[in-house]
């Protein structure tokens, strides 16, 4: 790539192409929480049973975030563009099934499908927007933008599911994408640019195996361990995943071309980026579930009221990840990182005066400033991986930090989600696992409720507690390790210090 063209500043067709990528983008991110508000409505028409239930919920979550690597190696090698239309088409087909689905089963297969298609746009879309954007500082921009478009859609879904849901059948959360989908179909072969690099080798297909079974073994039973307790099952599941990623870990040495070149880790700024992805993603998600349990099912808000009052602080979250870029290039992204960990250490505990009488405004104000914090890291995260390797490597590096997210998101349910449960148990009346079915059970005196709900109230703040010191520790970390200049990546040892784009964008 020439100097000439790395700075040549984007045209027209190149921001017409990020508004085609952002599309599906927004769709898949979307499609992981609009289900919570139909879930009832799908009950009532399919009656699932409760396992069946959690897997309407979950296996387009697993699919996603088990296939990221694989197809994020897979684009870099057959070609992303053409791995995103098929990804959409097979998006589009499946969500057409789920919106029709007469069987609990045959929507499960249909939100597998969805998972499946899901994990095609996001690292092929990172890598795409690598090729309209050579320049580091225009790249960074439209990088801030998907990741703001990417955090939206997880916000923003509740509220989109509750509005379709106030006007049509249940189906209708799924139907909404297909549009979106058309759109993209035909106007990507003509924005975007197909670049199939040479010489990268054949798939290896073991690798593809290990990596999307070992991460679906491991957040499936790390999940049912949260949620049924200490047992065999899924002690096995997480014994079987872990065996097989460590078993692709190894092999991936071994490999000419590797779905993961682990070297990239040798970079500390890198590394301590994509823990970054993880942590924040663990964070939110637990909090938010647990929060939407608390506004509806402790203060109770209708469910609609509950995802309006996080509407602030998805916005300031958006916001953040579109001007973080600019923001970085003032301070740098080794105080963007670090800012970034304060920032949600400190609005984790703005959650700490919510109590069962009240705490609304307490909640709002958490929102916005850890939606602060997440908007850097989101943005921050995504522009280390992607710039961090050669042009032919985007989609890989792209999957890393996108699979850091999916596991970061599965595992702070199951494990930030578990903690809070089992402080339930020990602190609530015993009378049920969870504030919900304990609220369903009949004839319970008041005194008995408000010792639910404060029980609840309990487990929340421990865990807002445990996750803003997380953050704080390695908000230290990446104080004491990160480097304060550019200039001291010169020793990273990565294998693509002669890429186009560099390491870090100028502290």
């Amino acid at each position: 790539m020439t100097a000439q063209h790395a700075h040549h500043a984007p045209g027209l067709r190149a921001w017409l192409g990020l508004g085609v990528v952002l599309g599906p983008v927004l769709l898949v991110s979307m499609d992981g929480s609009i289900l919570f508000l139909a879930m009832p409505r799908i009950s009532q028409a399919l009656s699932p049973t409760a396992d069946q239930a959690l897997w309407m919920l979950d296996i387009y979550g697993f699919a996603v975030g088990s296939l990221l690597i694989a197809f994020g190696s897979i684009g870099d090698r057959y070609g992303r563009l053409k791995l995103l239309m098929i990804g959409a088409a097979v998006f589009g087909l499946g969500s057409a099934g789920a919106a029709f689905a007469s069987t609990p089963e045959l929507l499960i297969a249909c939100r597998a499908l969805m998972g499946v298609a899901g994990a095609t746009f996001l690292p092929s879309a990172l890598a795409v927007l690598s090729e309209l954007f050579p320049d580091p500082r225009r790249r960074a921009q439209a990088i801030g933008i998907f990741a703001a478009a990417f955090a939206a859609g997880f916000a923003v879904g509740p509220v989109v599911g509750g509005a379709l849901l106030g006007q049509f059948w249940w189906g209708s959360v799924f139907l909404v994408n297909l549009p979106v989908i058309v759109l993209f179909l035909v106007f990507a072969p003509v924005l975007l640019r197909e670049v199939r690099p040479s010489g990268t080798g054949r798939i290896d297909s073991l690798s593809v195996v290990t990596s999307a079974g070992g991460l679906l073994f491991t957040i499936y039973g790390v999940k049912h361990l949260a949620a049924d307790g200490l047992s065999a099952a899924p002690v096995a599941t997480i014994a079987l995943g872990v065996s097989a990623l460590t078993f692709f870990s190894l092999r991936q040495r071994h490999l000419a071309h590797p779905l993961i070149d682990f070297s990239l880790f040798r970079d500390r700024v890198f590394t301590i980026a994509i823990i970054t992805g993880l942590l924040p993603l663990a964070a939110w998600s637990a909090t938010a579930y647990l929060a939407g349990v608390y506004l509806q099912s402790v203060l109770g808000l209708s469910v609609l009221h509950a995802a309006l009052l996080a509407l602030p602080g998805a916005a300031v979250l958006t916001v953040a990840c579109i001007v973080t870029p600019s923001v970085v290039d003032r301070i740098g992204k080794r105080a963007a990182l670090i800012a970034c960990h304060f920032s949600i250490a400190g609005g984790l505990l703005l959650m700490l005066p919510t109590a069962i009488t009240g705490g609304i405004g307490w909640y709002v104000a958490s929102t916005v400033i850890t939606g602060l914090g997440y908007g850097l890291s989101f943005s921050v995260v995504a522009d280390t991986a992607v710039g961090a390797v050669p042009a032919e490597r985007a989609g890989s590096a792209g999957a890393i930090a996108e699979t850091s997210n999916e596991i970061g998101n599965a595992l702070g349910i199951a494990l930030l989600g578990s903690l809070s449960a089992l402080l339930f148990r020990l602190h609530g009346p015993d009378l049920a696992p969870t504030l919900d079915e304990t609220l369903r059970l009949p004839s319970l005196a008041p005194a008995v409720v408000q010792d639910a709900r404060g029980a609840f109230v309990t487990g929340l703040h421990v865990v807002v507690v445990v996750a803003s010191l997380l953050h704080s520790v390695l908000g230290a970390v990446a104080l004491r390790l990160l480097p304060r200049r550019t200039s001291d990546q010169a020793d990273s040892a990565l294998p693509c210090e002669a890429a186009d784009a560099p390491v870090i964008a100028k502290a």
